[in-house]
């Protein structure tokens, strides 16, 4: 499959192994090369997350998001849409990584600053028409903009995917060695870590529109990828 196009707008989407559409995130491309696709987004952007999943985020209660995995282990769950708010994003995600390095700004006075880095880990990517199909894995490593200081996220959670089978046992062989992978990426200041500085004053192009997703789609549609 052709590289995207800087500028193009991608669709990021989690996709159960069952072939249904977990959320679907709008992206704009930055740049796709043979090492890694980066791609952006701004407030605004449209996305589409499990209703159950929203809900937790507007009530902010923690035990929603639970019933919102309860949901995927039966396999039935809606969508609903939703508008990316208050950040701007830098995803980079190498085709066979088993996680991708995100950047997270916010308003700082008249611009904007890197309030942290985020390694969300999930399955390598597969191309699509529309961008790329990936499967979020639950557990995320939170880094300080110096790379000084990380934690992990979620860990109760990825616990309890684990219980429910979400996650099977070769997927979590897999998060093991990228755990590994990504916090020797930060000492050693590899990837798009190599390059801290720069990420840190990147900027959204104000001439691009929040990107928008391509066409509507149905709760829980298919998710088989195009090629390549």
């Amino acid at each position: 499959m052709e590289s995207f196009e800087e500028g193009q707008t991608v669709v990021r989407r989690d996709v159960h192994r069952t072939g249904r559409v977990w959320s679907e995130h709008a992206l704009r491309v930055v740049a796709d090369t043979s090492e890694a696709l980066v791609a952006a987004c701004s407030p605004g952007a449209e996305a589409r997350w499990p209703a159950l999943y929203a809900r937790a985020l507007a009530e902010g209660d923690r035990s929603v998001r639970t019933e919102a995995f309860d949901a995927m282990a039966t396999g039935v769950w809606g969508l609903t849409d939703a508008v990316w708010q208050e950040t701007e994003l830098l995803l980079w995600k190498q085709p066979t990584a088993w996680f991708s390095v995100n950047a997270f700004y916010v308003p700082d006075g008249d611009g904007r600053r890197l309030r942290n880095w985020y390694v969300n880990f999930e399955h390598p990517t597969r191309r699509t028409a529309d961008g790329f199909d990936t499967f979020d894995l639950t557990v995320d490593l939170v880094v300080d903009p110096g790379l000084s200081r990380w934690e992990w996220k979620d860990e109760d959670e990825y616990a309890h995917v684990r219980r429910l089978g979400i996650v099977t046992d070769s997927e979590h062989q897999a998060v093991d060695a990228a755990r590994d992978q990504v916090l020797a990426m930060i000492t050693e200041r590899s990837g798009p870590f190599a390059d801290a500085a720069a990420w840190a004053s990147w900027r959204w192009n104000p001439a691009w529109p929040a990107p928008r997703l391509p066409r509507p789609a149905a709760a829980g549609e298919s998710g088989a990828p195009a090629a390549g």
